[in-house]
């Protein structure tokens, strides 16, 4: 299938302002793009990329006084094959795991394993180590937070989404992360598109998800604690530890973002 992906969005500045933009589609799935996911800013201004400790593609700008419009749209293949279920993967014991795997077993800015690590072993000392338990924490997320985005605050920790048992996708991702970490199973964040493809229509307004990865028995698997079912059409943007390492935006200085629009639709063969 194809899926048609973008976004605008719009930023006014009072004055010069240096940001940082993570919008491009991760470099893994290039060879499924159709139309390139081009940075198109107005008004013009001298953009410089490069790629990130995680491998994700970023992009340098000093947006200028006033209005600053940011737009993408682009075509991407997809199998259109819901995420892979391995329900007998493995989990790799720590001596075992590759060098790169073991970053994603720390604590960080927004997963503190050290606050949770007593909660995740008491709620999931009795589970099947590897898929089984990813599921399990899945699950309990799932069932713990209720999804609002009247819930949302940038600064919401893992350990406060626990507490508060409210969020957004960020949340339910965070706090998944953070346990799988402290059952000793790498995890990472993910951002990017996902639209409503082979599930009901939503008449929310359409957004970046988060979601995250664990790595069982050699290799990278999504799971998705705010929907808990596999999806369609997920196109990753960034990778990292957490939202932290992904921001779509990061402003040195003040902006006010007064235009946000997202959307990831299938497109119907004609």
């Amino acid at each position: 299938m194809k899926i048609r992906v973008g976004y605008e969005l719009v930023f006014e500045c009072p004055q010069p302002t240096p940001m940082l933009l993570m919008l491009n589609i991760h470099y893994t799935r290039a060879s499924d793009i159709i139309t390139a996911d081009h940075l198109r800013i107005t008004p013009s201004i001298p953009i410089d990329m490069y790629r990130d400790f995680f491998g994700n593609w970023c992009t340098r700008v000093v947006a200028p006084v006033g209005v600053t419009r940011i737009t993408a749209d682009a075509l991407v293949n997809d199998s259109g094959v819901p995420d892979l279920q391995m329900p007998y993967a493995r989990q790799t014991p720590i001596e075992a795991l590759p060098h790169e795997a073991l970053i994603f077993l720390l604590g960080s800015r927004y997963c503190e394993t050290d606050r949770l690590s007593p909660i995740a072993w008491e709620l999931f000392k009795d589970t099947p180590p590897g898929w089984g338990r990813v599921s399990a924490i899945c699950d309990f997320v799932h069932n713990h937070i209720t999804f609002g985005y009247e819930f949302a605050r940038n600064t919401k920790t893992a350990f406060e989404a626990f507490q508060e048992r409210a969020g957004v996708c960020r949340d339910f991702a965070h706090l998944a992360v953070a346990l799988c970490r402290c059952m000793n199973i790498p995890a990472r964040y993910c951002a990017g598109y996902l639209g409503d493809i082979g599930v009901p229509h939503s008449n929310a307004p359409m957004d970046f998800s988060g979601w995250f990865e664990a790595y069982l028995d050699g290799a990278w698997y999504t799971f998705d604690a705010r929907h808990n079912i596999p999806r369609i059409g997920r196109i990753v943007i960034g990778r990292g530890r957490d939202a932290a390492d992904v921001a779509i935006s990061t402003s040195f200085g003040q902006s006010l973002l007064t235009g946000f629009t997202v959307w990831t639709d299938e497109v119907l063969p004609t």
